[in-house]
């Protein structure tokens, strides 16, 4: 992710969360947070670049948290959040990391099924976590040394 990417980040952001981040947290991200890896899933569409998908993964120590990830709606269900997810942990592990970590919201089931998909296992809760509306947070982590699966997007 760059800067002129913020624009359509925010766009998939605005329309995937009830809270989205502001443009100055992604500036962050990109310009200061030194453990911050932020990233954008492009494809060629008209031969013009289309940002599908947008994640911010934080590594401390040998820890990744995934700190937001979405799709563009008009994407979602093609196996695009999958493929990129992989993609970022495989590379996640390939920086050293051993285990990712994430909230998810407790009614996101899609997510949850999908964070399952490789490897994640619940082990929380976080009570009233959203703002919004009080909804729980549910903690998950993964081990990327045994995951097999990463092994098809490296």
């Amino acid at each position: 992710m760059e800067i002129p990417d913020i624009q359509k980040v925010l766009e998939i952001d605005q329309s995937s969360f009830p809270n989205p981040w502001s443009k100055n947290a992604y500036e962050y991200e990109i310009n200061q947070n030194l453990n911050s890896r932020p990233w954008v899933g492009i494809v060629n569409e008209n031969e013009k670049e289309k940002i599908l998908a947008f994640a911010v993964f934080w590594n401390i120590l040998d820890e990744v948290h995934i700190g937001t990830f979405a799709v563009h709606t008009g994407y979602r269900n093609l196996r695009i959040g999958s493929y990129f997810l992989g993609k970022l942990l495989s590379i996640s592990k390939n920086e050293g990391m051993v285990r990712a970590l994430l909230e998810v919201r407790e009614s996101n089931s899609f997510a949850i099924r999908l964070y399952e998909s490789f490897g994640f296992q619940i082990d929380g809760i976080r009570k009233k976590y959203y703002r919004d509306n009080r909804e729980n947070a549910i903690l998950m982590s993964a081990s990327l040394l045994e995951n097999k699966r990463l092994d098809e997007f490296t």
